[in-house]
């Protein structure tokens, strides 16, 4: 037992300090428990407080490494710099020796564990690295994570309660003043924490095997039980395209439909919104679950509101010969979200230039197999000879407008399953290009509304780009490829259930949130756009013959079986509604809400996971859906 600071020594190597931030005094000890396979301990902290009269106090327990320029993460949360510099989006920064918090750009933050996929977080600096573990809630509060450098030194931090700084953020670019928790100790008063610890070799994926054993360690105490099975779900889902999101003038599928049919907007109209992206948050990808649902299910009526869908989107093709970006009721068809004026985004047209492809093996069409070469056709000839695709295309001229960023990952794919010499070479050199953003950790670009932001949405394109170069080609570096983009995606997925108020709506239902996924540093809120890699997922497991890769994909699909709404009434909407917002944080709205808005994207990527996932129990029907 000690006075005030504690430090030791971890067996592995460096040092851990523990100390009590507030009035003293207050003594300490600490047992160190076994080393784990992944290099792991538990710190065991006993903590008293031994003054006279009540004194808040905040327990800090820290790593440092020497490091000129830090790489951080907090999974989920924070990603070495977390924003480059060029992004548009306004959300935390780290920058050596910066102090700017209005512009949300400092050299120290600090966060609430509940914002982070796993409570951890980790450093790499000159030479190595270090790693902090703990749960989202002690016996002092909810938890907090903190990394801060100064002088040629990094520090990362556990905080018991939580402290947020140098700003709160609450998804805008309006930063909220800085918040912290207090636990005010009683004389006599004795707490214990148990923290986890290790350093980390240089190499920045050696938090891959470190999450993968804190989640088995996690898993006994996170159960989820999905409330419909994989047929059922994928019923539900379908109504919710149909019956909501399908609007048969002209044939779209409306981004977003309110729960409550009886609210309008300040001109009366109501809250849905009349507009339909080519894919992402709507469009081809949704349109094509629908469809393979409809003839597998035979309803006829899913199988021409698909195609009603396809088929407008494939008869406007922009000038330059590629999809638009979005139909507006108002204005028809225009660009994408993006601040460049005419520019489309290649995310956005991979993912529907792929659907289609997939769609046309359920139904073949001339007009949609004309629009699929078209839109292959441009885009290799706009392709840069090192590989990169581009990120922003004019709509009138083609020209390729920004070229930042790994948003061309989806067209990797794309051009891998449209078969042909030409564009498996194509599909190859994007493949060589990209591998620097896997193999760097920091994949950014893809969704239109974050700009260049980190997100999970990165880590999806980046498995399904690497599966299929693997499938094409058999070559073992695709494969290693999609592993590792597989594993930087698991950093944004939960790996414990978040702890909601008895009285929040995701605390009265239960919501389970092991296998959602953080959107990104930049949206924290849960999401199920993960479910769009169900089937890469599963096959990469069986390329490594390693059952974990589609065991965190069952889970995924286990998580998002909960809170649908099977009867109208239901969680305050229809049937087939489903929303795209978990508020697993205090970001957007306080924890435990979920948004009561219906995405055309939610509900299509449930039923592209459910309909994988039936299609390949089809095929092996004696497979073990134990894990489901």
């Amino acid at each position: 037992m000690v006075t005030g600071p504690l430090v030791m020594a971890d067996p592995g190597g460096g040092e851990v300090a523990v100390e009590v931030l507030g009035a003293g005094p207050y003594i300490m000890s600490g047992r160190w428990g076994e080393r784990r396979a992944s290099g792991r301990r538990e710190l065991r902290l006993t903590i008293r407080y031994d003054g006279a009269e009540p004194s808040a106090g905040t327990v800090r327990v820290s790593r440092r490494v020497p490091a000129a320029e830090p790489w951080w993460l907090i999974p989920g949360l924070f990603y070495g710099e977390n924003r480059p510099a060029a992004c548009r989006r306004v959300f935390p920064r780290f920058e050596v020796g910066a102090d700017r918090p209005d512009e949300m750009v400092s050299a120290r933050w600090g966060f609430r564990a509940d914002r982070a996929a796993t409570p951890a977080v980790m450093v790499w600096g000159d030479e190595a690295g270090a790693c902090l573990i703990a749960d989202e809630e002690s016996a002092l509060g909810t938890t907090g994570l903190a990394v801060e450098h100064a002088a040629g030194e990094a520090t990362i931090a556990l905080l018991f309660p939580y402290q947020e700084f140098p700003i709160t953020y609450y998804g805008s670019a309006l930063p909220l003043p800085a918040e912290a928790a207090t636990h005010v100790w009683q004389p006599g008063e004795s707490r214990e924490l148990t923290v986890a610890t290790c350093p980390l070799p240089a190499d920045r994926h050696a938090y891959a095997p470190l999450l993968r054993e804190d989640r088995e360690l996690r898993l006994p105490a996170a159960p989820v039980e999905p409330w419909q099975d994989v047929e059922e779900a994928a019923g539900i889902a379908a109504e919710g395209l149909h019956r909501w999101h399908y609007d048969p003038d002209p044939g779209v599928l409306l981004e977003t439909v309110g729960f409550d049919r009886e609210v309008s907007g300040a001109d009366g109209e109501r809250v849905d919104r009349q507009a339909m992206h080519v894919g992402w948050v709507s469009g081809i990808p949704w349109a094509a679950a629908l469809l393979e649902h409809g003839l597998r299910t035979d309803r006829p009526e899913h199988v021409a509101a698909a195609s009603r869908v396809i088929d407008f989107i494939c008869a406007n093709l922009s000038p330059s010969g590629t999809f638009w970006g979005t139909w507006y009721r108002r204005s028809g068809w225009s660009q994408s979200w993006s601040h460049t004026k005419d520019a489309l985004h290649a995310r956005t047209l991979g993912e529907a230039t792929l659907f289609l492809l997939r769609a046309l093996r359920h139904r073949p069409d001339p007009a949609w197999q004309a629009a699929a070469r078209s839109n292959l056709d441009v885009m290799v000839a706009r392709q840069r000879p090192d590989g990169n695709l581009g990120t922003l295309h004019h709509a009138a001229t083609g020209e390729v407008l920004s070229w930042s960023g790994a948003s061309g990952l989806t067209w990797i794919a794309a051009l891998c399953e449209a078969g042909g010499e030409t564009y498996l070479r194509a599909a190859e050199r994007a493949g060589g290009y990209y591998a620097a953003f896997v193999e760097d950790e920091f994949i950014y670009g893809a969704p239109e509304d974050v700009d260049l932001a980190p997100t999970s949405e990165d880590g999806y394109a980046a498995v399904i780009a690497y599966m299929a170069l693997h499938r094409a080609t058999g070559a073992a570096r695709w494969l290693d490829l999609a592993r590792r983009a597989a594993d930087w995606t698991f950093t944004f997925r939960y790996s414990y259930n978040v702890r909601f108020g008895p009285r929040t709506p995701l605390g009265v239902y239960g919501f389970a949130t092991r296998g959602a996924d953080q959107a990104s540093p930049s949206n924290q809120h849960l999401h199920a756009y993960g479910l769009v890699c169900t089937d890469e997922l599963i096959a990469l497991s069986e390329a490594l013959g390693d059952p974990y890769y589609a065991e965190r994909a069952y889970e995924t699909l286990a998580c998002f079986r909960q809170l649908l709404p099977a009867a109208d009434g239901d969680l305050n909407a229809y049937r087939g509604m489903i929303t795209e917002r978990y508020y697993q944080t205090d970001c957007f709205q306080p924890k435990g809400m979920y948004l009561t808005l219906s995405h055309a994207w939610s509900a299509g990527v449930l039923l592209l996971a459910c309909e994988q996932v039936l299609a390949r129990d089809r095929a092996r029907p004696v497979a073990d859906h134990a894990s489901r």
